[in-house]
């Protein structure tokens, strides 16, 4: 056993040293690598392998997902929606709050059952909560059946990653801390043939003092301006008519780039490519423009639709939530919307339970959702995060 371990790890390093070292180039040649370990997979099994991809937490992560799908079809495996059934599994996952974090393992035990009685079957981590050390060490320890662990910083690499796992009999991880590297035009697979998600940029530097995600997900980074463009004409040429420009901070985008306009240009020159309908989340109340107000009103295909996340109601609470600004100044804004777009539907984000919340303080929050009557609005209790300030 030990021989064939060392042969399989020995012929991923040489391919490895074989391919491109530009990007998305070499992720292409491990696809190409990918796709003929697949065929002596499916011989041995003597059945076509599938995949199921699972995906917990925002559309950031179903965007994501829907990268590794087009890049599984590449290879050669079939979509399976019953995990149960399927060889290899894939768990996209969240760590935004703690209940994610538990549905995992306790999916995972489920699995490693399942894996026992299938001797061709994968599974592979990635995500939020991959990028937490306590989480990877847990796995290390107690879910050693899992073949494959990545996070969020990597995920253009999974072809490499993926080729790594299918030569080698042990877990192979690859957590990286952060990056400042976006690679484009790699496969990806919509979930949906009219409508798909454009990831914008990445990360996020807000650092709001309850939220885990700036340290999973690491600091701004926005895409080339361009590079977004040519795949919103893409998607339009391929009969997509409905949009949504996604980001951690949407308002934030081009800051990185020192760019002009920044999310209000972009929304405009996405706006005059002709796509049916443009929506975007999420956008933070402390940076939301009086430009974007005027571009959202001016185009008719850009959605009258805001997620605008309060969190509380009360300006104390929203001051050790590190929210950089007040109940006054959310509700000038949100009647500001409201007056230059009165058709506007806006929904919200609620914390109650936060650390030292007072029923008083609460009522505040309360009152404030009587004043606004949001059209929809995400509450949740508080839930600690291991590493934030709360």
């Amino acid at each position: 056993m030990e021989n064939t371990k060392h042969h399989r790890l020995t012929s991923f390093a040489e391919t490895a040293s074989e391919a491109p070292l530009q990007e998305p180039d070499r992720q292409y040649y491990f696809i190409e690598k990918a796709k003929d370990i697949f065929a002596e997979k499916c011989k041995e099994a003597d059945k076509t392998l599938t995949f199921c991809v699972t995906t917990f937490g925002c559309q950031m992560n179903a965007r994501d997902s829907e990268k590794l799908v087009g890049i599984l079809e590449q290879i050669g495996y079939v979509e399976e929606p019953d995990e149960e059934k399927a060889d290899f599994v894939i768990y996209n996952t969240c760590t935004v709050r703690e209940n994610a974090n538990l549905r995992v393992y306790g999916r995972l035990g489920q699995l490693g059952r399942i894996k026992k009685k299938n001797p061709h079957m994968m599974i592979a981590l990635c995500g939020c909560m991959m990028q937490e050390p306590e989480v990877v060490e847990k796995l290390k320890k107690s879910y050693r059946f899992v073949d494959l662990i990545f996070g969020t910083h990597n995920i253009y690499k999974f072809a490499e990653l993926l080729t790594n796992s299918m030569q080698s009999d042990r877990m192979v991880i690859d957590i990286w801390k952060d990056t400042d590297k976006i690679v484009e035009d790699l496969p990806v697979e919509r979930k949906y043939s009219f409508k798909s998600g454009v990831n914008i940029m990445f990360g996020c530097n807000n650092f709001c003092s309850y939220c885990i995600v700036p340290y999973v997900r690491g600091r701004e980074r926005s895409r080339d301006p361009k590079a977004i463009v040519r795949e919103i004409e893409r998607l339009v040429a391929d009969g997509v008519v409905e949009i949504m420009l996604l980001g951690q901070n949407v308002n934030s985008y081009g800051k990185d780039l020192h760019m002009e306009g920044g999310f209000a240009g972009l929304l405009e020159e996405t706006a005059k490519i002709g796509i049916e309908r443009i929506r975007f989340t999420t956008s933070h109340p402390w940076d939301f423009t009086d430009e974007m107000i005027d571009v959202i009103a001016r185009y008719e295909n850009i959605m009258p639709f805001i997620h605008l996340p309060v969190q509380s109601g009360d300006s104390d609470i929203l001051k050790i939530m590190g929210r950089r600004y007040t109940r006054e100044q959310y509700l000038t804004l949100f009647h500001k919307i409201k007056e230059r777009i009165p058709h506007c539907a806006i929904s919200t984000d609620i914390i109650v339970g936060f650390p030292n919340e007072t029923e008083e303080q609460f009522q505040n929050t309360l009152s404030l959702v009587d004043e606004c009557r949001f059209d929809n609005a995400f509450t949740f209790i508080y839930s600690p995060r291991e590493g934030t300030p709360a």
